[in-house]
């Protein structure tokens, strides 16, 4: 019983520490870190105006694509400070010939279907500017994107900035829809203080900018390139900044099927990501970013999932040998909960929204996401070969 007590406790913990106790620590970090060191104003950025590249990697998005180039010929930055590729490799449908309709834009385009990361890779060397911007073809800029992202690289330290992803919320929008919007608002605040004590522990792909010369080759089979190009950057021993004021907005999953089957492709990229980035766990070689990267990325794809199951069933076992008191709080607290979160997912599945219910389903649901990813790392089962996102058209 004190092997099973001292598993339970642990698991309970652990899960806590990874949702809740890290963002609470990082918070104390940052408001004891501010009475020593002076937080610095990087200022409105009017003042630094270099050449940019803005890239966009697209597959099969004509439905799309044409409301993607009028938001992005719409930036407000110098015309001819502004590069702009698209690289199609692989579409099949309208794509390529809508954007051969804009001058503006250099389209690079292969018939052969190779995935994201060997697109990106072959763009990047018809990169001349010193700065690049990665932005998804789905998703909608603010007008000022450009200058916000830039400012951030007046500090030669700062190797990429990463920008803020919004998912755009119907008030009748479906559980997972209203979960992911939840999701990336904890996210994004956590991403504002990772950013405050040293750096951002990953750019999301819908919107980051590097340093052109920082930027390396990823492997080919690689499932997050967006978090392998974040990582080497701070493996060479920049920062990555966040820029809350430079946003891509998107609509939620167009179904529940199609949230979950990204969640699980996110997932199994995360062991991936992991497994190559092993040496980020050593703290005397890097001292500035294991605790961050461990605390919000190891943790939440490897010992989070894990104890909750530990936590159940440890739990279960405690109360059937006869543990009374707090032990059997906990267990009516995780029943309900769990249930809470099969209603959520009944509900999800009929595409009613449960203001009660999408919490505990969306966490559920991407803790269950992350075992089958870490089934489809095992067995080599998810490839780098990147699908066209389905997203609802419309958020109204």
């Amino acid at each position: 019983m004190i092997v099973i007590s001292t598993i339970f406790w642990c698991s309970i913990f652990l899960v806590c520490y990874s949702y809740i106790g890290y963002g609470l620590l990082l918070y104390i970090v940052i408001k004891i870190r501010r009475y020593f060191v002076k937080t610095q104003h990087i200022g409105d950025g009017s003042s630094f105006i270099p050449e940019v590249t803005f890239m966009v990697a697209a597959y099969n998005e004509a439905a799309f694509i044409r409301e993607k180039i009028t938001n992005t010929l719409s930036l407000n930055y110098p015309a001819d400070k502004l590069k702009i590729i698209f690289v199609t490799d692989g579409s099949t449908d309208d794509t390529n010939n809508i954007i051969r309709s804009y001058p503006q834009i250099t389209l690079l385009h292969e018939p052969e279907r190779k995935g994201k990361t060997m697109a990106v890779n072959r763009a990047m060397k018809h990169v001349k500017t010193p700065f690049v911007v990665f932005s998804d073809a789905n998703t909608l800029l603010n007008n000022d994107v450009l200058i916000c992202l830039m400012r951030h690289f007046r500090d030669e330290k700062t190797g990429a900035v990463a920008g803020e992803k919004k998912i755009l919320v119907a008030d009748q929008a479906e559980a997972e829809g209203a979960g992911e919007g939840m999701y990336w608002k904890y996210e994004s605040l956590l991403k504002k203080w990772d950013a405050e004590l040293y750096s951002v522990m990953g750019a999301a792909g819908e919107l980051f900018a590097v340093r052109t010369v920082l930027y390396e080759d990823v492997p080919a089979d690689t499932i997050l390139d967006d978090f392998m190009i974040s990582f080497g950057i701070n493996k060479k021993g920049y920062r990555v900044a966040y820029a809350p004021d430079a946003y891509a907005q998107e609509t939620p999953s167009a179904s529940l099927q199609d949230e979950y089957k990204r969640k699980v492709r996110i997932a199994a990229g995360g062991f991936q990501s992991m497994s190559r980035l092993l040496d980020l766990l050593n703290v005397f070689r890097y001292p500035k970013i294991t605790w961050q990267y461990v605390s919000h990325r190891v943790s939440r794809w490897t010992v989070a999932p894990l104890c909750l199951l530990l936590a159940l069933l440890s739990n279960i076992l405690i109360c059937i040998a006869g543990g009374g008191g707090i032990y059997q709080l906990f267990l009516l607290a995780q029943l309900a909960f769990y249930g809470m979160a099969f209603a959520g997912f009944l509900l999800a599945k009929k595409g009613v929204k449960s203001k009660l219910l999408y919490v505990p389903f969306y966490f559920v649901f991407m803790n269950i996401a992350v075992y089958q990813g870490f089934g489809r790392f095992l067995r080599k089962k998810q490839s780098a070969v990147w699908d066209r996102s389905q997203r609802q058209l419309t958020v109204g």
